[in-house]
C-alpha cells in the first residue's frame, strides 16, 4: 500500500480513499455491513456512495439469542451462498481485502 502524507500518495496513484476499492475491482472482498451481516465475494463494480455489485457471495449473518431459562447469550450464525448481489452503500461499515479476512477465522 502507497504511503499517503498530507493528501498526496507516495509511491502509487492512490489518492483518494475510492481509489483503494477501484484497485479491488475483480478480486475477491470482505464486507462488514450493519445488522450483522458480512459478505465476502468478488467485486465487479462500485460507486461514489459505496453502492456496489458483487458475485460468488458469501454471506454470513449474526443474530443474538436469549436463553428463557437460563437468561444466556446465544450467537447463532446463518450462511448462505448468493451467486450476484446489488448491495445498497449506506449499509457498508468497513471494506477489507478478502486475504486478510482469512486469518480471523
Amino acid at each position: 500500500m502507497a504511503d499517503v502524507r498530507e493528501g498526496h500518495a507516495v509511491g502509487g496513484d492512490i489518492e483518494e480513499p475510492l481509489d483503494l476499492v477501484r484497485l479491488s475491482l475483480d478480486e475477491r472482498l470482505y464486507v462488514k455491513m450493519r445488522n450483522d451481516r458480512e459478505l465476502t465475494g468478488r467485486l465487479h463494480g462500485f460507486d461514489q456512495h459505496l453502492n456496489m455489485i458483487m458475485s460468488e457471495v458469501e454471506e454470513t449473518v449474526t443474530t443474538l439469542e436469549l436463553d428463557e431459562e437460563t437468561f444466556e447469550e446465544i450467537y447463532r450464525t446463518t450462511q448462505r451462498t448468493i451467486p450476484m448481489i446489488f448491495i445498497r452503500g449506506d449499509g457498508v461499515i468497513l471494506i477489507s481485502p478478502s486475504p486478510l479476512r482469512q486469518g480471523h477465522k
